[in-house]
C-alpha cells in the first residue's frame, strides 16, 4: 500500500520539494507519495489533522508554519528543540513527532557537497532569526574554532548565541574580523540587500553561503567580487530533504544526482 507524505506551506505551489521526494522514492524503490498542500494561514492544524485522518504518514513543514508544528508536536527531537522550530513530522499513532532538518541539511551541504568542514574554522552566521536558529546547534556540534552570530538588532544576535555557547554582536562588531565561512540566514537577500559587511570579512580562501538559491543575491556577488568561494541554498534544500526522507523510510537517499537535476531546471 502507498504511504503519503506531503509538505505544507501557504504559498507553496512554487515548492520544489515534490519533485525532490519523488526522485528519492524512485532511487530507493519507496512505495510512496508526496504532495505539496497549501494551508490556510488560520488553518495549519486542521490541514495536518485532516491529512493524519486522511492516512498520511509524515510531512514537511515551511513558511510560515514551522513554528506551529512547533507547538503541535506532541514529542520533539533534540534539534527540533534548539531550533524553536519544526519542518519534519512523523505520525506515529497518537504521537505526532517533530524534527528540524534544516541544520543538519547545511552541514551535510558544506562538508558532503562543497568540502568545507566548519570544525577548526571562524565561522560567521549572519542572522538571528528562524533560519539562524536553525542550524546554530548543527554548527556548533562540528566544532568550530569559532561562531559568531551577528545581527542588525545586537540584542538578538547575543540571545541566540546564548543558546549555543558561542559569540554574538551586531554588524558594527565585525570590523577588524576575518572569517573562513561566513553563511547568510537573513532575509536581505529576498529584498536584493546586502548586509553591511567589512570589505576585508573573508579570509583567503573563505566560502561564502546564503540560504537563498535560485539567483545570484547582492551578498555572493559582494563575496565573488572579492575572491571567495560562493555557494546557494540549493544543495541544503535537498539535503534537508534527505535527512527528512530517512527520518521517514530508514533509507538514505543519494542527494548528488538530485542536486545536479535541479540546477538544469
Amino acid at each position: 500500500m502507498t504511504d503519503h507524505y506531503a509538505v505544507f506551506g501557504n504559498p507553496i505551489a512554487h515548492s520544489k520539494s515534490p519533485r525532490i521526494h519523488a526522485e528519492f522514492a524512485r532511487q530507493t524503490g519507496q512505495d510512496m507519495d508526496y504532495a505539496a498542500l497549501l494551508a490556510p494561514l488560520d488553518g495549519f492544524v486542521a490541514s495536518v489533522a485532516a491529512f493524519r485522518a486522511a492516512g498520511g504518514r509524515g510531512a514537511n513543514v515551511t513558511v510560515p508554519f514551522k513554528e506551529q508544528a512547533f507547538s503541535l508536536a506532541s514529542a520533539l527531537t533534540e534539534r527540533a528543540k534548539a531550533a524553536g522550530a519544526v519542518n519534519t513530522l512523523v505520525f506515529e499513532g497518537d504521537t505526532v513527532r517533530g524534527d528540524n532538518t534544516d541544520g543538519a541539511g547545511l552541514v551535510a551541504d558544506l562538508v558532503n557537497n562543497l568540502g568545507v568542514d566548519p570544525a577548526g574554522k571562524r565561522v560567521l552566521l549572519l542572522g538571528a532569526g528562524g533560519a539562524a536558529r536553525g542550524v546554530g546547534l548543527p554548527l556548533m556540534e562540528r566544532g568550530p574554532d569559532e561562531l559568531f552570530v551577528a545581527n542588525r538588532t545586537a540584542y538578538k544576535a547575543r540571545e541566540l548565541s546564548a543558546l549555543f555557547d558561542c559569540y554574538g554582536g551586531g554588524y558594527d562588531d565585525l570590523p577588524g574580523r576575518q572569517f573562513d565561512l561566513v553563511i547568510n540566514a537573513t532575509s536581505a537577500s529576498l529584498g536584493g540587500e546586502l548586509p553591511p559587511l567589512p570589505d576585508d570579512l573573508l579570509a583567503p580562501g573563505a566560502l561564502a553561503y546564503d540560504m537563498m538559491y535560485g539567483r545570484e543575491t547582492p551578498f555572493m556577488a559582494f563575496a565573488r567580487e572579492r575572491g571567495a568561494q560562493v555557494a546557494d541554498g540549493l544543495g541544503m534544500l535537498v539535503e534537508q530533504a534527505a535527512e527528512a526522507f530517512f527520518v521517514w523510510r530508514g533509507v538514505r537517499p543519494a542527494t548528488t544526482p538530485v542536486i545536479a537535476l535541479l540546477r538544469v531546471g
